[in-house]
This record gives structure tokens, C-alpha cells and sequence, in this order.
């Protein structure tokens, strides 16, 4: 009996390790799913299978070279963020960007975090619930079917949904050169929906950051609501993570991730100075990645012949100029002078008699 169970035993580690050695040699590797990612996940809302199709390999700072956090402010009047905007209602299933992140939230499948002025942080210490959101901002809910303690779920009237009243956006930018494959890369790593109210003494509009959302949470979401993108097409060929992926926003950078954690209006006050750190910030994202590579001989040869033709013009135009110059100078020399029409004494008729006016005595 004893035998038996040895051989078994023995029989059983066997199968292991050959069968260790046939993933190994297949390449096949399995994916270790985490228990607290699973549960998480179903907290959220959000399948397994959704996270792994909308999810991005980790990459880990050793693997980068340079990376630079950017701020920006997208403004909902401008024409290219209003797909963030419209529909203002619900039409044809369709919603924009607000009413899909209250909706996530009221139904517990997204979660918030709070807005810290200067200091962002993602961790379970500084989420928000739901309640409170809607509390401070007066929007009415009610609990949902199924809410309980634990798994709280809300019910929001789309007439209740504050979208028209959210007109900016406020989101965080991530640029970052990735050795391993020689590209620059951007992503959006989180949104917060900013509220535009009335002060109480009339004026201009007050503007209520509300909360951050992380987004990849928010990714599986939009990566299945379609949108327009063009007035000149009218079929939803896109999508909200299309849009965000694509850089198809139109945002003013108001931050950079500094040592000082100060804003660029706090570094520079001036007006014509904030455009112009805003303009040199915007050039060095753009000209990044051409300045990591030396210039083939077609280039090389390209660049120098649009320089030689530059200055060939710029010769041109300046000998043009020149020969204008003298030839006016010329045609000026060479003119004469106008002749000066001399007037004639009016002459006195044979007929009057001239008096010669005499010192009498």
C-alpha cells in the first residue's frame, strides 16, 4: 500500500515538472490573477475581462529615460473639447462625458477622489463617497434597488445632472521616452469635472473643482460610448478614450510638476509672461523626440537645400530692393527743375499821364 502511494506521489511531480517544462519551451506564459484585483474589479463594476482588454502594460521608471507631468485646462467653449460638452441631454442613448462619470459613480462602479489644490493623490485614504459629492454640490439622489450598507448605489434624474453648469475640465498629462521601444508616449492619467456657478453676489462665474478620476477606471467606459469628432462627418466614428488617446482636446497648460509645486500663474504673474512659459513648454513637448535622433544624409541634404533657397530669396529680395532704391535716387537726380514763371509788369497805356510828386515849399 505504502508503494503504491509512493509511486503515485512520485508519479504526480512527475507530471509537474514535465508539464513546467512544456510552458517553458512553448513561450506560454499564464496569467497569475490577484485576489484583491478581482474582487476589486467586481467592487467596481468593471469585469475582468474588460480590465485586461482596455488595460496597459505597467512600465516601470527604470525602463524610462525622461518623463514630465503636464496640467491642463480644457475650456468646453472652444471647438474642439464641445464633444466633451454635447449632447447637454440625454439623445439617442448618447451622453457626454459628465453625465457617463456620475452615472458610474451613483451606481458604485467608479470611484472619486479627492480634490487637493497643488497635491494629487490616488489612494483609498483620500476617496470620496458618492453622497458626499452630491451633498456638496446639491444634487439631488436617491437610493437605489439592491443599495445596501456595504455596496451603496444611488439614483440621479437626468434633469438633476448639473452638465450644463460643468464647462471646463481639468486634466493630468503624462509625456514619457520609453527605452524599450525609442518613442515618446502621452496619456491622460486623470480628469476632474469643474463646476461653473454664479457667486452669490452675481459677477463672474465661480469654478468648483469637484474630484479627480483615474483614467484608466474611466477607460473602459469611454472606450465604449461612440462620439462625434468633426462637424464635417456626422456618423460617431470615435470614441471618448479615441479622443483622449488621439489628443484631439484642445488644453491650456497651467502646470507643471515642479519642486515647488507652484502654478505657472505664481511663477509668472505677468500676463505676456505666462503665454510665453505656456508657448516654450508647448515647443519643447512637441520637439522632443526629433532632437533624440541625428539626421539621415536625405534629411541633412533637404534641410540644406531649403536653406540655400531661403537665402537665395532672401538675396533676392534684398538686391530687388536695392536696385529700387537706385533707380529712384536716379530718376530723382536726373529730373529738372521746374522753371519759374517770372511776372510781368502790367504796362502803362500811351494815354495816362504820369505825376511826379515834388517836396513844395
Amino acid at each position: 500500500m505504502n508503494r503504491i502511494l509512493l509511486t503515485a506521489i512520485l508519479m504526480m511531480i512527475a507530471a509537474g515538472v514535465y508539464a513546467q517544462d512544456v510552458s517553458k519551451s512553448t513561450g506560454v506564459r499564464r496569467r497569475v490573477t490577484d485576489e484583491n484585483t478581482a474582487s476589486n474589479a467586481k467592487a467596481n463594476g468593471v469585469t475582468q475581462r474588460m480590465q485586461l482588454r482596455y488595460e496597459d502594460m505597467p512600465v516601470d521608471d527604470s525602463e524610462l529615460q525622461w518623463m514630465r507631468v503636464i496640467y491642463r485646462k480644457l475650456d468646453l467653449t472652444k471647438e474642439k473639447n464641445a464633444t466633451l460638452y454635447y449632447p447637454e441631454e440625454v439623445t439617442d442613448g448618447n451622453e457626454n462625458l459628465f453625465r457617463i462619470i456620475m452615472g458610474r459613480m451613483a451606481a458604485n462602479q467608479l470611484s472619486a477622489y479627492e480634490y487637493l489644490d497643488g497635491k494629487e493623490i490616488f489612494t483609498d485614504e483620500y476617496k470620496v463617497k458618492p453622497a458626499d459629492v452630491f451633498d456638496r454640490f446639491h444634487i439631488p439622489y436617491t437610493d437605489a434597488k439592491g443599495s445596501t450598507e456595504r455596496n451603496p448605489k444611488y439614483v440621479i434624474e437626468e434633469a438633476d445632472v448639473p452638465s450644463t453648469e460643468v464647462l471646463s475640465y481639468y486634466i493630468i498629462e503624462r509625456w514619457e521616452f520609453d527605452k524599450r521601444d525609442n518613442r515618446v508616449r502621452t496619456k491622460v492619467e486623470a480628469v476632474c469635472p469643474v463646476l461653473h456657478r454664479a457667486g452669490d453676489f452675481g459677477g463672474e462665474d465661480v469654478r468648483y473643482p469637484m474630484f479627480w478620476v483615474k483614467y484608466d477606471d474611466l477607460r473602459p467606459y469611454l472606450a465604449t460610448t461612440s462620439v462625434f469628432t468633426s462637424d464635417d462627418n456626422n456618423l460617431a466614428t470615435s470614441t471618448y478614450d479615441d479622443y483622449f488617446r488621439m489628443g484631439l482636446y484642445d488644453g491650456e497648460i497651467y502646470k507643471t510638476r515642479n519642486l515647488r509645486n507652484k502654478s505657472l500663474m505664481e511663477l509668472h504673474p505677468d500676463e505676456e509672461s505666462l503665454a510665453h512659459a505656456q508657448d516654450s513648454i508647448q515647443r519643447r513637448l512637441d520637439t522632443f523626440e526629433d532632437k533624440l535622433w541625428v539626421p539621415s544624409p536625405e534629411e541633412i541634404a533637404k534641410n540644406d537645400s531649403t536653406t540655400v533657397a531661403a537665402e537665395s530669396k532672401s538675396v533676392k529680395k534684398t538686391s530687388s530692393m536695392r536696385s529700387k532704391r537706385g533707380n529712384a535716387y536716379k530718376s530723382k537726380s536726373k529730373a529738372k527743375p521746374a522753371k519759374v514763371k517770372k511776372s510781368k509788369s502790367p504796362k502803362s497805356s500811351s494815354g495816362s499821364v504820369t505825376r511826379s510828386v515834388r517836396n513844395r515849399k
